[in-house]
């Protein structure tokens, strides 16, 4: 039905296939929902297994677990293969892996606190400018200390451990004021009730893994379990594009290679982008623009074309199309958008078309040879080969449990960090504070106690039969008594000084 190096779409007036040699050249899936997005997905990422590429995808719906098993008759399924004249249409399943950030509904994935970096993270926190500099000293001090951060409760003890330090680490590394390091702190609790201490810790994940082939060759499809994910959409966005910069910054340079190393699906791609800072924008649409290089496509699935910013748009050269509303002039200038992005097609209003499709049609231009757009077609989308709607809990748990990767992720491994550092710090200070502040001229301060200016034997000192020598306090500083004592003397003395006279005469008069 295709050839061998190509993905098979589906057939307008031809056959319509995505080139392997440039599918990473990116990728947009939009419609509305219930037009056939998630379909679109699931035989894109057949096509890509099929053909030794692996595959990672977030799955908000849970429709996409149904990749792991064969799919049934349907009849509907069976008229639209016949249809486009799909003759190799069969049912079969595919190898997958699940995994999820809670490590309910597949393997843990977890990264540390240091790995996902000051800038990711403040952008998980949502700190401002200032907060965001007091979170890049703290990181700044754990490197030049040696305290690696892997946790949330290292985190959480490294910003007090900086609000105590304010005053030194202003001087030293610039402006730390503790209110920013408190707003950080209450930040940090939100994140923890969105379950992200799930996310920091031990064992990382390697990014290799999700870059596994079959024995027979085809690819894995890795399957993010998001659908609690999606309750904490900054955590799901955040996650995502470390996961892009770790891609970004882990694999070699390849050019532009025979078929990618790894296709990313983000779905819900608007959560990326929605209220992100200009700095972030710039990141995402550097790191889309520079990772093809290192052989991974990155496909964006969004309701709306208007979702992805235009610097990062014009990157996505194959385009599936699905049925677009236009009620409301938002909607319409999303429509007319869309239809701007391919290349026309003279026999098609493509605007009109957008708004006339139907569930499982879709407009679909896709790079050509010479790395140029084909001239868009309205597309029927092949059926897929794999199971339409979700595995059951126990067919899930199952795979799960017969993964390579069980044994690698399933315990969570706690070794020495800032947390430990920072508490065996507390107690080595605290230990050498009571040796010194018991000692007085290498005698241990038990034998005294303070009484005025003087330092007189303890009942300790005097029990065992020890006096010492009275020593004058060193300090100029009076005591209270020692003022009460003077005042009185000198009141006394003003006293004696106005009756010393008629003393003198009462006693000369007695002598005559």
């Amino acid at each position: 039905m295709t050839e061998e190096n190509a993905v098979y779409l589906g057939k307008s007036t031809k056959v319509e296939q995505l080139d392997l040699k440039l599918a990473n050249r990116h990728g947009l899936i939009a419609g509305a929902t219930g037009t056939g997005k998630t379909v679109s997905l699931q035989i894109l990422a057949e096509g890509f297994s099929s053909h030794g590429v692996p595959v990672f995808c977030a799955d908000v719906k849970g429709d996409l677990s149904g990749l792991a098993a064969a799919g049934v008759t349907k009849d509907f399924l069976e008229k639209r293969a016949e249809t486009i004249g799909f003759e190799d249409y069969k049912y079969e399943k595919f190898p997958c892996v699940f995994w999820d950030l809670f490590g309910k509904n597949g393997h843990p994935i977890r990264t540390t606190v240091k790995e996902m970096g000051p800038i990711l993270l403040s952008r998980l926190l949502d700190l401002n400018e200032t907060q965001e500099g007091v979170l890049n000293i703290a990181f700044r001090l754990a490197d030049d200390e040696d305290m690696p951060v892997l946790d949330m409760k290292d985190l959480r003890k490294l910003m007090a451990h900086v609000a105590e330090r304010a005053s030194e680490l202003t001087g030293e590394y610039g402006s730390v004021s503790k209110s920013s390091v408190g707003a950080i702190q209450r930040r940090l609790l939100v994140l923890e009730e969105q379950g992200a201490e799930n996310f920091f810790g031990e064992p990382a994940l390697d990014i290799r893994d999700f870059m596994k082939t079959t024995s027979d060759g085809r690819g894995m499809i890795n399957i993010l379990a998001a659908e609690t994910l999606m309750r904490s959409p900054r955590l799901y966005a955040t996650f995502l594009l470390w996961m892009l910069s770790e891609l970004f910054e882990e694999l070699p340079e390849v050019g532009d290679p025979q078929k990618p190393k790894l296709v990313f699906f983000f779905d819900e791609a608007h959560l990326l982008f929605d209220e992100a800072p200009k700095a972030l924008l710039q990141k995402v649409e550097q790191v889309v623009r520079l990772i093809r290089s290192k052989g991974v496509g990155v496909y964006f699935v969004t309701q709306n074309p208007l979702d992805v910013p235009d610097t990062v748009s014009s990157q996505l050269g194959n385009r599936v199309q699905h049925a677009l509303r236009a009620f409301t002039p938002r909607e319409q200038r999303a429509v007319k958008s869309a239809a701007e992005t391919f290349r026309p097609n003279p026999e098609l209003d493509t605007e009109r078309v957008i708004m006339e499709l139907g569930v499982g049609e879709a407009l679909v231009s896709t790079l050509e040879k010479k790395g140029q757009p084909s001239i868009v077609q309205r597309t029927l989308i092949r059926p897929p080969s794999s199971r339409l709607g979700p595995l059951k809990d126990d067919e899930r748990q199952a795979i799960i449990n017969d993964s390579e990767f069980m044994s690698k992720y399933g315990t969570t491994v706690d070794r020495e960090s800032a947390y430990e550092i920072l508490e065996k710090r507390a107690k080595d200070a605290e230990a050498r504070r009571a040796d010194v502040g018991g000692t007085v001229g290498g005698k241990r301060d038990t034998e005294y106690v303070r009484h005025g200016e003087f330092k007189v034997p303890s009942a300790n000192s005097r029990s065992s039969g020890t006096t010492r020598r009275s020593t004058r306090r060193t300090s100029s500083r009076q005591t209270a008594s020692e003022a009460f004592f003077k005042s009185m003397m000198r009141s006394l003395g003003t006293a004696m000084g106005r009756l010393l006279p008629s003393i003198i005469k009462i006693l000369l008069g007695r002598r005559r």
